[in-house]
């Protein structure tokens, strides 16, 4: 599990979008009872999330893909040029190609599937307000298997291209220490900074130095892309 913000800090503020009731309350229930996270509005379309959002202003904004009105896809936009703009991570049950596709493209931080365990939903929500890219392991598995078919870019802001993560697998691992390789790994499975910090039993700084050692030393320029390159090196299989 994520660890909780320190003593004393501010809650993360978070607000939840579906229009299941269902789905929001079990959703509440989840946040409510970890340590850190406060949830101050429930949306039931993407319309009243925008809305809500602006007066609430939450660092966080679960957001189902598909609801009335306006859908999660088209509320990302208008999320995001909010000021302060919360990190958007979408939550559904849609895990397809095209939906994480149009989301990560669209500037939302993560994708997480409802049969994601609580945990995961709890850390993800911590990771996305310090600013972490959040991807559903399943996601992660779907993002790179839409690049190695031929995917036209890669999904996420600051992606590149496909290519990126081509060239040599192998050989772009040479430089890295056994350290940055089993955070590699991690990241390649879609695990967030403090999750890889718990795995490895070290600080989520030092994580934060690996990843960004990892991603220098093997010329990739998001974590999807070091993924797809941990995928293409046999590191996951």
């Amino acid at each position: 599990m994520t660890e909780p913000p320190a003593p004393g800090s501010r809650p993360v503020r978070v607000l939840l979008a579906d229009d299941e009731e269902l789905i929001r309350h079990g959703v509440r229930l989840i946040l409510r009872h970890a340590e850190g996270i406060e949830v101050v509005g429930e949306a039931a379309n993407g319309e009243e999330a925008v809305r809500i959002a602006g007066e609430t202003r939450p660092d966080v904004a679960l957001i189902d893909i598909r609801m009335p009105v306006l859908d999660g896809l088209a509320a990302i936009e208008r999320l995001l040029a909010l000021d302060p703009r919360p990190q958007v991570v979408m939550l559904t049950t849609f895990g397809d190609e095209q939906n994480v596709t149009r989301a990560l493209r669209s500037g939302a931080t993560g994708f997480l599937l409802k049969d994601d365990g609580p945990q995961e939903l709890i850390s993800a929500v911590r990771a996305a307000a310090a600013g972490d890219a959040v991807l559903s392991p399943g996601v992660t598995r779907t993002v790179i298997a839409q690049m190695l078919d031929g995917g036209a870019g890669t999904p996420g802001p600051g992606g590149g291209s496909p290519s990126a993560a081509g060239a040599d697998p192998g050989g772009r691992l040479a430089a890295l220490t056994a350290r940055e390789r089993d955070v590699l790994v991690l990241l390649g499975r879609g695990l967030a900074n403090a999750e890889i910090a718990r795995r490895l039993g070290i600080g989520v700084g030092t994580v934060k130095t690996h990843v960004s050692a990892v991603l220098v030393k093997t010329g990739t320029d998001s974590r999807v892309q070091a993924a797809l390159l941990a995928y293409r090196a046999g590191l996951l299989s």
